[in-house]
């Protein structure tokens, strides 16, 4: 009879079909959230125009889906940890590819915000319990570098949003861009049989052939059985009955949950800042709609670039000296972005920023989902990230107040650099030695 300690053996792991599997579902669940998400920025030039609201009241319906993203992950990272990842990653996905392709029937501002509002509720839940599961299921030498890779295509959806609105919004309007949205509810057969649950889920809840069949799924030469012994720390069946929100301040976490938590509201601020806004800036700097829309490509597809590098980096020299240096590096481009500098330059400077606040933000998903136990993982990251949304909830009206207000350029953008001077002192208040305290501590249990 063997015994196997399941998480060192997912450690060390090689990454194989199997991964590649998880991941690409991932990716192509985050690229949609990611599209769900960067499309209003695409729309709201035309929303304004056909609703005559202000840059105010714009504002507000990115606000709304925030808002709900912020419940979403408040609420789905706890019940992930406690009824299992895969289902709340296909509910979450259903509710807000629904909701969001039902928003392009509105009518009035109402109608339309009630919606995003409702999406954002599955936008919300559907992240954190992504970067659980790549996070879980990760070779220990390229976890940081997959969750960056699954999570880039966050910002690839927004680079999907802007070139489809290019085409859609000429040709058939910007109720075309919404309908879209509704792609995921196509594929949720093949995400149901593809996506595993968590494997500490089946270990908890003592559903053993169904963690045998994920392990020889993960490892075809194993030849597990149910005969076999599967470690299982002492405390992870006891917890996961109780609140887990309680144990992000357990064992020496307070100030560090602290820090992620401010750290996170400044990069969801600057995030959805931008993205929500910078076509509209752009366009008051003098460039006509299609270019601003490219702006915003440009600043995806530099959070795409910026996000693998910064993970590969991070594996390679630790995430907190990577997230540091990233985030002063946006600040001194976004800075430099008020100046309005030369065409070329300004294209280079739009992707470098994209690459040190939306990137920053993907690596900083990675460091926290590693930061604390399994058992406590989605809940770790739905917070951090719940919390965030406060930021990500307010930027977009505040922008819209200083575009309102007609500030200059400058003003714009220093709004935005400011934070990432902020997020930088807070990951560095972050104390990593308390990350794996309590897993090296706790005793193992056999199953």
């Amino acid at each position: 009879m063997r015994t196997f300690q399941v998480s060192e053996m997912i450690d060390e792991q090689r990454f194989n079909r199997f991964h590649l599997q998880i991941l690409l579902c991932c990716i192509f669940i985050i690229i949609c959230d990611g599209y769900d998400m960067f499309m209003l920025g695409t729309i709201l030039p035309s929303l304004m125009a056909e609703w005559r609201v202000t840059a105010v009241e714009a504002g507000l319906f990115s606000s709304y889906a925030l808002f709900g993203m912020m419940i979403g992950a408040l609420v789905f990272g706890p019940l992930a940890d406690k009824f299992g990842r895969k289902k709340v990653i296909l509910i979450c996905t259903v509710l807000f590819s629904a909701f969001t392709f039902t928003s392009g029937f509105a009518h009035d501002p109402t109608s339309f915000g009630i919606q995003r509002f409702i999406a954002g509720l599955g936008l919300g839940g559907v992240m954190p319990n992504l970067i659980a599961i790549i996070t879980e299921y990760s070779p220990k030498k390229l976890r940081s570098t997959l969750v960056a890779i699954m999570f880039s295509g966050h910002a690839l959806g927004g680079v999907v949003a802007s070139l489809g609105a290019m085409y859609l919004i000429p040709n058939f309007g910007w109720r075309a861009v919404v309908w879209l949205g509704a792609l995921p509810l196509i594929f949720m057969p093949i995400l149901y049989k593809l996506l595993p649950e968590s494997i500490n889920y089946f270990m908890a809840k003592n559903k053993k052939s169904k963690l045998v069949d994920v392990l020889n799924q993960m490892n075809v030469d194993g030849q597990y059985t149910i005969n076999d012994h599967y470690v299982l720390q002492e405390q992870l069946k006891r917890e996961m009955k109780g609140f887990p929100v309680k144990r992000l301040f357990k064992d020496g976490r307070t100030l560090s949950t602290l820090m992620f938590w401010i750290a996170f509201f400044m990069c969801l601020f600057v995030m959805y800042g931008l993205s929500t806004w910078l076509p509209k800036i752009m366009g008051g700097a003098g460039y006509e709609l299609g270019s601003s829309l490219t702006f915003l490509v440009v600043l995806n597809l530099g959070a795409v670039f910026g996000a693998i590098v910064g993970g590969k980096l991070a594996d390679k020299y630790g995430a907190k000296r990577i997230l540091v240096t990233f985030l002063v590096i946006g600040f001194i481009t976004l800075t430099m972005l008020s100046f309005k500098p030369s065409m070329i330059m300004l294209y280079i400077l739009i992707a470098i920023a994209g690459g040190t606040t939306t990137g920053t933000q993907i690596v900083t998903n990675a460091y926290v989902s590693q930061y604390y136990p399994n058992e406590i993982r989605s809940t770790g990251v739905g917070w951090a990230l719940g919390i965030g949304r406060i930021g990500g909830i307010l930027a977009p009206t505040f922008c819209g107040i200083l575009l309102d207000m007609k500030f200059s350029l400058q003003v714009n953008f220093l709004a935005f650099a400011i934070p990432c001077i902020i997020a930088a002192m807070a990951i560095w208040f972050i104390q990593d030695n308390f990350s794996n305290m309590t897993a090296n501590r706790q005793e193992k249990k056999l199953i």
